[in-house]
């Protein structure tokens, strides 16, 4: 399992506040222009001299269109010349119209409403453009402006420190550079494609909500709120997020939707836009068991764009940053706390933001330097670990590829697992000073690990472990585990076996308490190194080569697992023998679920490490490939136990949540925020759930056409020539090392698409994009009007296919069986359900006076 990381240029997520005032950010010890202007703008306050009268006034932006009706409205001191916010009471009206079908639900799911219509009477915006200046022409002097300012000017300095960082990415181009003053009334130019705002407003409906524009976003339009679920966890629910892409909305429109924006670079949806690029990390690590780290990291920075000066990193919380250095100088840096609720948050990593003393042209490469430290490891108990439970350990840009080369100290008598290829380990005396957190050891290795191709994200373990090995083909596979389980891991209920009552008094057995030998996930460590091994060599024969050398698994404590390049990190859960599961009373399907778990992960080696995704809206393909991946193997092992997970996914779409669907929680491609208060369970059921069944469905359909084909034994199932295959392979190919996008993923099962599943004609899977990916239906089929015509040596069948509970505009692809004597069934076409009805014609063999619908479930419909 693997959330992913949404960083970006964009902060109307991760630098909010959520309720009350918001956390204070720390900055480098020195005091610096950039911390002057951050405190500066996280500070802002009202100015009493600008309360005005407004009515009638709007601001629009793409597809926002705000307008304050009548009112009172309070402008910001200045920032560097410029009016960066203000304060709205009165009433006022927003207006924000999704563009697809896709949005228009998800907002829908949240407000009731298919567009963001709503009345307010109080509004908070930041902006770093000509805002105040659009408001102008509706203002007129204020009577009572000191009551204003007294009323809401505490309020609006809180509300500053929201959008402080954001801001501070615009106005970092106007600082000086090092050398010279620095005036807060200096004006200077930025650039006229670098719009923002943000309106914080008190709707009358919805309560406190979120608009934001952002031209530098990877999506500009996002509306969302922050909100507690039935559960009490906190979340920010994004009701929308899209960008604006002109020739979509209005292929007749000449006009740029903001000033500056050009008609003909509208990027993808939801791909990212870097603005820099980290192809290198070289990292040296003190890990003092059980909680420090001590690092120093460096960085190879390519800079993508020119004229930045502001480059934005994640970094663990509980990680005390002390030096950030650009070419050898000192820096500035602001370490800003993230805010409770956003996805930011949830993984525990803070925002770092580091200021270069001057802009910096495309192409220019820059080395960074960061020493830090601080509690980033977790202790679980019986020698166990965590690193990651608190944030990410080294300054990290996201999914994207680059080269590691990591080296450890660390004390003897541990063991160390990491991503890449490990070099040497050595032991040293007297490395680590006796009065650190390791009392009573001499000795540390050394280790180093350097990664044997770009890689998207690094990681390590450290525990205290036992080592056991396979073999798969020439890959070793080498399994970590510990002697024992964490102190949090539950404990199998003591069984009491009562004297049988019919037994004479003189013939009973006392009464039998049986406790359970407590798990060790050691005992069971070689045994999951072969199941994994078998996994991998089952997808090297159908994916292509293994991309490593080797394979470490890992445990870690709880529930969690996660697949790193070369190294997985195991839960606890994925070591328990079969009697230890039965001791635990898991469900069988859990049990099964529990014993995927190695060969899920490691199918992510090709599946997100190899190969990553582009956006958050294709991070799907990354979990749904890599669970079917896994599921193929048990579908060749143990047909009956597949269908069962497979059914499990289908009813967990539609269990009740507290009278919420997890199915209706919107399509795979909202990714992350499916994880919201509406449907806490939203991401794993579907994510994990309905992403499998759509690659099943996509597998299904290739192999009921290649089984009347000729050759159709070579294309079979469990054949590493069936066509689902070939196109993995295909797509292994192509991008190797690359990310791909939905639409990416399906132009390629589409090269080779067959007649038979040609959608009108077209060698083409948008009906599929359309209906089942950005869609949310479980359809039930029915037959209707079934009529059967002898001809010749033939049976000439008709009828009518009718889908219930799905749009007017779903398209299902549906096997048809025909029954034969004895009940035997025999696959004799696939039509197309095209909307609520559809008829149809197919030949079947002589005879046939009965025919079935999906018979082998191949179809992600409603349950029975």
């Amino acid at each position: 399992m693997r959330l992913g990381i949404m960083l970006g240029i964009c902060l109307a997520i991760c630098a909010r506040p959520v309720f009350g005032v918001a956390p204070q950010p720390t900055a480098s010890g020195k005091s610096g222009t950039a911390e002057a202007l951050y405190l500066e703008l996280s500070n802002t306050p009202l100015d009493p001299a600008r309360v005005y009268q407004v009515r009638d006034a709007s601001l629009d932006r793409a597809a926002i269109h705000i307008t304050l009706e009548d009112g009172t409205i309070a402008l910001t001191q200045d920032v560097l010349g410029r009016i960066t916010g203000a304060f709205f009471e009165g009433e006022g009206e927003v207006l924000l119209i999704p563009p697809d079908e896709v949005e228009r639900k998800s907002i829908g799911l949240f407000t009731g409403m298919a567009i963001l219509e709503e009345r307010f009477t109080s509004a908070y915006f930041r902006f770093n453009d000509d805002t105040a200046a659009e408001l102008k022409p509706g203002l007129r002097a204020a009577d009572n402006a000191d009551g204003f300012i007294s009323r809401w000017g505490d309020t609006a300095r809180t509300l500053a420190q929201a959008d402080a960082l954001r801001l501070l990415v615009t106005f970092s181009q106007m600082l000086p550079v090092e050398g010279r003053s620095f005036t807060s009334a200096t004006p200077r130019s930025l650039d006229p494609r670098d719009r923002m705002l943000h309106a914080r407003l008190q709707g009358v409906k919805l309560g406190i909500f979120d608009i934001h524009f952002d031209s530098k976003a990877t999506e500009q339009i996002q509306a969302g709120q922050a909100r507690a679920a039935k559960n009490g966890v906190v979340y920010y629910d994004i009701w929308t997020s899209f960008s604006i892409n002109p020739a979509s909305l209005d292929p007749n429109r000449q006009a740029p939707a903001w000033p500056g924006e050009s008609l003909t670079t509208a990027r993808e949806e939801g791909e990212p836009r870097e603005e820099f690029a980290v192809h290198r990390y070289e990292i040296e690590a003190e890990v003092r068991p059980p909680k420090q780290l001590n690092a120093e990291a460096r960085l190879e920075v390519d800079i993508a764009h020119g004229g930045v000066r502001a480059l934005i990193f994640e970094l663990s919380r509980f990680l005390h940053l002390m030096v950030v250095e650009a070419n050898g100088q000192p820096v500035e840096f602001i370490h800003n706390p993230s805010i409770e609720g956003t996805q930011v948050s949830r993984r525990g990593n803070d925002l770092v933001v580091v200021i270069l003393p001057e802009p910096t042209p495309a192409g220019q490469k820059i080395e960074l330097r960061f020493v830090y430290g601080g509690e980033v490891l977790a202790e679980a108990g019986n020698g166990l670990l965590y690193v990651g439970a608190r944030g990410t350990w080294y300054p990290n840009r996201g999914m994207a590829m680059a080269d590691f080369d990591l080296k450890f100290h660390y004390p003897r008598g541990w063991t160390l697992l990491a991503t890449g290829k490990p070099m040497t380990t050595s032991i040293r005396p007297g490395d680590l000073p006796p009065a650190g957190a390791m009392p009573n050891i001499a000795d540390v290795q050394t280790a180093r690990w350097i990664s044997e191709r770009p890689i998207p994200v690094a990681g390590f373990n450290l525990g205290r472990y036992t080592r056991a090995t396979a073999q798969a083909g020439n890959v070793t596979v080498e399994s970590y585990a510990a002697p024992g389980v964490e102190r949090e891991f539950p404990k199998a209920p003591v069984r009491i076996i009562e004297p049988d009552p019919a037994v004479s008094p003189e013939l009973k057995r006392p009464q039998e308490v049986i406790v359970p030998v407590p798990p060790s996930p050691a005992r069971n460590a070689l045994h999951v190194a072969e199941a994994t091994a078998q996994a991998l060599q089952f997808y090297s024969r159908r994916f292509g080569p293994f991309p490593y050398s080797h394979l470490a698994l890992t445990q870690m404590p709880g529930p969690e697992s996660q697949g790193w390049p070369g190294l997985v990190f195991l839960s606890s859960y994925a070591f328990l023998s079969e009697q230890e599961r039965a001791d635990l009373h898991m469900d069988l399907s859990r049990s099964i679920l529990a014993q995927q778990v190695p060969a899920h992960e490691t199918a992510h080696q090709w599946w997100g490490d190899l190969v990553t995704w582009k956006s958050y809206r294709d991070q799907w393909i990354s979990e749904g490939l890599s669970n079917y991946s896994s599921l193929m193997m048990l579908q060749e092992k143990n047909p009956v136990a597949f269908h069962q997970i497979m059914e499990r996914y289908r009813q967990e779409l539609v269990e009740n949540k507290d009278g919420e669907l997890p199915k209706d929680a919107g399509p795979v491609t909202l990714g992350v925020r499916l994880l919201s208060s509406h449907a806490p369970e939203g991401y794993e059921a579907i994510s994990y759930g309905r992403g499998t069944w759509l690659f099943h469905m996509l597998r299904s359909m290739l192999l009921d056409v290649a089984a009347q084909g000729p050759g159709k034994g070579k294309h079979g199932r469990n054949n590493a020539e069936e066509p689902f295959v070939l196109a993995l392979r295909k797509l292994r190919q192509r991008f190797e090392g690359k990310a791909i996008s939905t639409r990416e993923l399906l132009e390629i099962f589409a090269e080779d698409l067959p007649p038979s599943l040609r959608y009108e004609g077209r060698a083409s899977l948008d009906w599929f994009l359309q209906g089942w990916i950005n869609g949310t239906a479980l359809p039930k089929l029915q037959l209707e009007s079934v009529k059967f015509a002898p001809r010749g040596n033939a049976t000439m069948v008709s009828g009518t296919i009718l889908q219930k509970n799905a749009s007017e505009d779903l398209v299902t692809s549906v096997p048809i069986y025909a029954v034969l004597s004895g009940n035997a069934s025999v696959f004799i076409g696939r039509v197309f359900a095209d909307g609520t009805e559809s008829s149809f014609h197919l030949s079947a063999p002589a005879g046939t006076r009965k025919i079935l619908l999906d018979p082998k479930q191949t179809i992600l419909t409603a349950p029975k």
